[in-house]
């Protein structure tokens, strides 16, 4: 996810997309525990779109 895509959203658009990052973060951290995760490479997508998003609500004064 893009930077302009992400300030283009509603502010409750945005609080509900970092839920939902956090939660899938949360998710596919424990299967990687538990060895049954098949795209490693999701962990860090995940974390690089939610510091995308923390940044650009951060801007805004969200958070």
């Amino acid at each position: 996810m893009k930077a302009s895509e992400i300030r283009k959203m509603t502010t409750e658009q945005r609080f509900e997309l970092l839920e939902k990052l956090r939660r899938e973060l949360i998710i596919l951290k424990s299967k990687a525990k538990r060895g049954t995760l098949k795209q490693t490479a999701k962990i860090r997508q995940i974390r690089k779109d939610l510091a995308r998003l923390l940044t650009v609500m951060r801007e805004y004064g969200e958070i």
